[in-house]
This record gives structure tokens, sequence and C-alpha cells, in this order.
């Protein structure tokens, strides 16, 4: 049985930076992308960044570019999201997600098929 598990969320002021992980069980990240997606409240689920564990070719959302990084670590067989100048409509629930897309949609829902259970990040101040 495959699971994600993704933490690191909080409470942070703007401006401020927390460190997402993506761990999982059941499955090694090889041959697959990974890639983090948020939804806030009464909002549409939206991709984020991600990354492939295989060649490392990461893509990212406009807004977070210059501010996020996703990474992947061969010892750990985890992907990270570091967020910085954190900004208040960064606020939403993160998630991880496992699948294989093409370069056409690598950023689209449907296109991964395993899923974290979600982080909360919340920028406040």
């Amino acid at each position: 049985q495959v699971q994600l598990v993704d933490a690191g969320g909080g409470l942070v002021h703007p401006g401020g930076s927390l460190r997402l992980s993506c761990a999982a069980s059941g499955l090694t990240f090889g041959g697959y992308t990974v890639a983090w997606f948020r939804q806030a409240p009464g909002e549409e689920r939206e991709f984020v960044a991600s990354i492939r564990w295989s060649g490392g070719n990461t893509y990212y959302r406009d807004s977070v570019k210059g501010r996020f990084s996703i990474s992947r670590d061969y010892a750990s067989g985890a992907v990270y999201l570091q967020m910085t100048s954190l900004k208040p409509e960064d606020t939403a629930v993160y998630s991880c997600a496992v699948g294989r897309p093409i370069t056409s949609t690598v950023r689209t829902v449907g296109a991964y098929y395993y899923w974290g259970q979600g982080t909360q990040v919340t920028v406040s101040s």
C-alpha cells in the first residue's frame, strides 16, 4: 500500500520561510514525478511545483518562481519544498502528489495518482 506523508506546515509571518517534506512508503520515487499542489478555502487545487526524480527537471507556477524551490534528496528518498518570502496569498493546504505526467500535463491534478494528506501553511501577521 502506497502512502505519502507530507509535513512541515505551520504559521509564519509574511516574509518568513518554511520547508515542506514529502516521503513515501510502499513506493520509491525513481521513475516518478513528485509535485506539490495547494488548495485555499473556497478555491480549486492548484499546481505549485514539481520535480522529476530521474533527471531533476523542475516546474513552478509563475507566482512562486524565485521564492520556492523544490528538491530531491537521494539519501532520505524525500522531496522538499523550500518556501521563502512567504505572502498571505500563499496560505493553503499543501499536498504532495506522485505520478508520471508528460510535460503538457505536469500541472494537472489528474496526472497524479498518489496524494499526501496535506499540511496547512498559514501566512499571517
